[in-house]
């Protein structure tokens, strides 16, 4: 059985790579250029573009499991080949598709939901690896500037998703489902920077940014308006469903999900000068 994993060079992607070749199944990986790809020995690495279906076809054959993003092209754009995509899929006899939500209206989403195949939605919260979007700024002046400073969150080590990712890929029981994935804590800004101060072994300031000066901030940073909009929203409300801890990753994998501190430890060295 064969298991393609599209996205496969990005923050997700990698992890459910590594996820299915730790649990001894195979991965073959899409990209658009297999060249930079750096994917572990024992991945099969291939050429193809979710936005150009028909790229898609070589890649399918033999493959049983397929893990799809929702956005290609620039910016996180919605994709809009999600029905040949699918078609294609079920051409090749491919039996399992998780889906990787990407926050808005899909497409591609809605042609995996509305298949004949064992599909399974992933629904993470915000990503213990946003947290390298400080890394600059922490080895440069031992300081993390944000807005809405007091906001919560049940980030989920990315880990974590590729592990409930692979055994939705190759075992059954997960079809239907929609699966949403948190960290085994809700955390404040500060916690946050605590725990990378602690795993770096230096102090780290945390600075509040007004929101004016927070958009001021990611507009120089290159920030597209409409990306600058949902963080906004995204901070200065964070929705239950971002604040909430659910077991998903134990009762999914049989582990505990993955805690902050460990995931600072893993990458202290990010935050060292």
């Amino acid at each position: 059985m064969t298991n393609l994993v599209t996205g496969a060079t990005g923050t997700v992607g990698r992890q459910v790579v590594a996820e299915l070749l730790s649990r001894g199944h195979s991965a073959r990986a899409l990209t658009r250029d297999p060249a930079r790809a750096d994917l572990p020995a024992g991945v099969e690495v291939v050429q193809g573009d979710l936005t150009d279906p028909e790229s898609l076809a070589a890649a399918l054959d033999g493959v049983t499991g397929l893990h799809l993003i929702t956005f290609g092209g620039p910016y996180f754009a919605p994709l809009e080949t999600g029905p040949r995509i699918i078609d294609l899929a079920r051409q090749a006899g491919v039996r399992r598709v998780t889906v990787l939500h990407g926050g808005g209206p899909s497409l591609l989403e809605d042609a995996v939901r509305a298949s004949d195949l064992a599909w399974t939605v992933l629904m993470p919260v915000e990503f213990m690896a946003n947290a390298l979007e400080w890394a600059d700024g922490i080895r440069g002046a031992d300081e993390v500037r944000e807005p809405f400073t007091g906001r919560l969150s049940a980030m989920v080590h990315e880990g974590d998703i590729g592990a409930v990712t692979a055994v939705a890929l190759t075992e059954d029981g997960h079809g239907g489902q929609e699966y949403v994935i948190t960290g085994p804590q809700v955390l404040t800004l500060q916690d946050k920077t605590d725990a990378l101060a602690a795993a770096r072994g230096r102090e780290i300031r945390l600075v509040e940014l007004t929101e004016e000066q927070a958009v001021e901030q990611w507009r120089a940073a290159g920030q597209p308006e409409e990306v600058i909009g949902f963080l906004v929203e995204a901070y200065g409300n964070t929705p239950l469903v971002g604040r909430t801890v659910v077991d998903t990753v134990e009762k999914v994998t049989g582990s505990p999900a993955r805690n902050f501190a460990e995931w600072a430890s893993e990458h202290a060295d990010a935050f060292r000068s």
